[in-house]
């Protein structure tokens, strides 16, 4: 699984035109599930994303995580993650999972997710057309890949 962590003091998804999931402070969260992703590499993601310590704290260290500042989570599919680039002008998706195994790792890992916080989350729809709205804090991005679990 890939992740594209973003700090935002807002966040939304919309869906044919309704707003379908909204935060204020927290972290934006793009995720691509990859052929051979497995439930424990949401779990370990989850858990990840949950204590990493991108706030600032009263001196603006970034010593806070979003679980800490009791922030908001919105997750969003997104396969193009898992693009290849390597010849050619156009992408290649081949290493994306298929739908038929991505959404159930992805519904595992909104639960995950929610696990980890022990609060929910708000999330788009797998594998709809959304507009997702942001505002990066910082800006504060980070990109996890859980192949390489540094």
């Amino acid at each position: 699984m890939k992740a594209v962590i973003q700090r935002v003091t807002s966040a939304s998804v919309t869906i044919d035109d309704v707003v379908r999931g909204s935060i204020n402070q927290g972290l934006l969260v793009l995720i691509g599930i990859a052929e051979g992703d497995t439930a424990e590499d949401g779990r370990w993601l989850a858990g990840k994303i949950a204590a990493m310590r991108l706030f600032p704290d009263d001196a603006g260290q970034m010593n806070r995580s979003v679980r800490d500042i009791g922030g908001g989570v919105l997750v969003i599919s997104q396969f193009t993650l898992i693009a290849s680039t390597r010849k050619g002008a156009r992408p290649s998706f081949h290493a994306a999972a298929k739908p038929a195994a991505a959404l159930p790792l992805y519904e595992q890992f909104l639960v995950q997710m929610e696990a980890a916080l022990a609060r929910p989350v708000s999330s788009g729809e797998f594998g709809a057309m959304m507009q997702v709205a942001l505002v990066n804090d910082g800006p504060v991005t980070i990109v996890i890949d859980t192949r390489d679990r540094e």
